[in-house]
């Protein structure tokens, strides 16, 4: 009763779906956040803060251990896979700015993990995630021009 006084939020229904997409995504694994993106999960739509989340997953180091999910000493099959779930998600629908910067400090917090890939399997992983940021700004543009169009339009 007294909480819009004292300064407390009430609990929006878009916050506590974004509370419960960042907790399913938290325990899913690459595999599951491909589904997930590609929006092959049954009752778990996606959504911009899903993205978010799995884009936190992906370059948010763990307090505890201090470690991000992708290591260089994981099986390649696994960085592959993370590597492309970037490329997927910079060509979402539902990308965000909040998630191309997500994509960007990817790039930067395994940028030695992606070089040495590349020259491992003679793959071009550095270039396409720089070219999929590169799209996925234009795509945020795009999207930003159409939302002030319609405000302008009255929709």
């Amino acid at each position: 009763m007294f909480g819009s006084f004292l300064g407390k939020k009430k609990d929006t229904p878009r916050d506590k779906n974004s509370s419960d997409i960042t907790l399913k995504v938290s325990k899913m694994n690459l595999t599951e956040m491909r589904s997930y993106v590609n929006n092959k999960i049954i009752d778990f739509e996606i959504s911009e803060d899903g993205l978010i989340a799995v884009m936190k997953k992906l370059t948010v180091s763990d307090e505890k251990s201090s470690k991000t999910y992708l290591q260089i000493d994981d099986m390649d099959s696994k960085k592959k896979k993370g590597f492309d779930l970037v490329l997927i998600i910079a060509n979402n629908r539902y990308i965000s700015v909040e998630s191309v910067e997500l994509m960007q400090n990817f790039i930067e917090v395994y940028e030695e993990l992606i070089s040495k890939f590349d020259q491992d399997y003679k793959e071009i992983y550095s270039s396409r995630l720089t070219d999929a940021i590169t799209l996925a700004i234009k795509n945020v543009n795009i999207q930003s021009e159409l939302k002030r169009k319609e405000k302008v339009l009255g929709n």
